[in-house]
């Protein structure tokens, strides 16, 4: 059976890779990848934000199915991750970065080896975990003389400005390295999760790109409008008043020099995504590996004048999916629709595995053997109260606090509240129709055939109610499928 080496970032939007059409941004090793692999040109995360979307991918279920509906959430044990559907005593399993589902810092779910970089989640842990245990990022940087600058851990804003060759993912290179390098000869699943491009949008390659060369998204002047949802309009106009990691989000010129940091925090993954690969090469284990790139979900990234993610736009939903089998040398592109959970069903499928019968995606193995793409349905949710930072009482302070001046033009911070902690569900069609369906009433359809960059609402248009009202069945049967208990208005 082969090795596996799952390779995923954190807040990368699909269009992040030369490979995916970028003509500005440099990444030579994952375009090297990419053309030895699969690559999927519409991937769905299940929720556009860290826990949720990263419970997915480990598990193969939907976060209401396995509990993680906002981040911090941590993975009830019982809930199995894909090391533990594989043969027992078959793999040696690896977990290496950042976790975001509970105890941060040791092995669990299946990896007997692991290595952790954020210490910033302690108090998620379990009870009887030891709140003071550090990451093995932060014992490495010690051993290397660096101290902490102004607490007893290293914060994610302290890490984000030393030198390159003391970055997370720098370290996380060396780390899965020294894992591939010493396992060689016996099978092994590897996970390496980066940080980066992550927020704090900063970093060791902030000079790598002039922001003057870099183009702004095309829907970037297509900001958020009444007939979409009041919490996009009331993010995007925070984000002009309040900016983002200390940077002003003002000018054109201000969202400029954002991507171009964005950019430099993708290319630095890239480099040292290079270096992984190299230790596969090296050993002679390419042929005998599985590699798969992705990551947990999108960013604006200045698309509808909004930065990060928790928004429903296919910039937050659609990232990177690269799959390399053993000895590929083939480029194949995939245009028809899958999801996130199609993965686990996928790697049990090519590992020799056992998925448990409950999980909804479907494997994907035929299409990446030469079979016929998938012509089925994708659905994300978005579960509202306590999703990231969304909650409702986060939303109606930091929005007082932005606007202070007058919010008539919006809504009352009640009304903003409600728009953001109504939960919603979403089907993307292969026929390139997208509906959500929001709790609070709020919906969006968008013919993503003609309007891709989805400036235009078609919710409001008498003609296409019926349509609405048929992807809205899709929506409840697929609810009766998973066991998903939100309720939805009828259309």
């Amino acid at each position: 059976m082969p090795n596996l080496l799952f390779l995923y970032t954190d807040e990368q939007r699909a269009d992040t890779l030369g490979a995916y059409g970028n003509g500005v941004i440099q990444t030579p090793n994952l375009d090297r990848l990419a053309s030895q692999s699969t690559l999927f040109e519409r991937t769905y995360v299940t929720q556009p934000v860290c826990t949720p979307s990263r419970s997915s991918l480990l598990t193969g279920l939907y976060p209401h199915q396995n509990g993680c509906t906002a981040n911090n959430v941590p993975l009830p044990a019982e809930v199995p991750c894909l090391p533990e559907m594989l043969p027992p005593g078959r793999y040696a399993a690896a977990h290496h970065g950042k976790w975001h589902l509970g105890d941060e810092i040791w092995a669990q779910h299946g990896f007997d080896h692991w290595r952790a970089i954020e210490d910033g989640y302690a108090e998620y842990f379990s009870a009887g975990r030891d709140a003071d245990a550090r990451s093995s990022y932060h014992h490495w940087l010690i051993s290397r003389g660096m101290r902490p600058e102004k607490r007893d851990r290293f914060s994610r804003y302290e890490a984000a400005r030393f030198p390159e060759e003391l970055s997370k993912a720098a370290y996380l290179a060396e780390t899965a390295g020294e894992f591939i390098r010493s396992h060689r000869g016996r099978p092994w699943v590897l996970f390496v999760n980066f940080l980066q491009p992550h927020m704090p949008f900063f970093g060791p390659r902030d000079g790598q790109y002039d922001p003057a060369d870099i183009p702004l998204p095309a829907n970037f002047d297509d900001a958020p409008t009444a007939d979409q949802p009041l919490k996009t309009r009331a993010f995007a106009r925070a984000y002009r008043e309040l900016g983002h990691s200390g940077l002003p989000l003002r000018t054109t010129d201000d969202w400029r020099r954002m991507i171009a940091n964005y950019y430099g925090l993708v290319s630095l993954v890239d480099t040292h995504v290079g270096r992984i690969l190299d230790a596969l090469d090296e050993t002679g284990q390419s042929d005998e590996t599985v590699v798969v790139y992705t990551s947990d979900h999108g960013d604006m990234m200045g698309s509808h004048r909004l930065l990060a993610k928790c928004v429903l736009f296919e910039e937050a939903l659609r990232v990177p999916l690269l799959v390399r089998l053993p000895g590929q040398r083939r480029a194949r592109r995939v245009a028809a629709p899958v999801g996130h959970v199609d993965l686990a069903p996928t790697l049990t499928d090519l590992l020799g595995g056992d998925a448990p019968a409950d999980l909804p995606g479907e494997s994907l193995r035929g299409v990446l053997e030469g079979g016929a793409e998938p012509a089925r349905d994708v659905f994300v949710e978005w579960n509202g109260t306590d999703s990231g930072i969304w909650d409702a009482a986060a939303a109606r302070g930091w929005l007082e606090k932005a606007l202070p001046q007058d919010l008539a033009d919006l809504g009352s911070p009640e009304q903003i509240a409600r728009s953001v902690q109504a939960p919603s569900r979403t089907v993307i069609t292969p026929d390139g129709w997208k509906l959500n369906v929001s709790a609070c009433g709020e919906h969006e359809l968008y013919d993503l055939n003609a309007d891709g960059l989805e400036t235009r609402n078609l919710a409001a248009r008498p003609d296409q109610r019926p349509r609405m009202r048929e992807l809205l069945g899709r929506i409840r049967q697929w609810q009766r499928r998973t066991g998903d208990d939100v309720k939805l208005p009828e259309l």
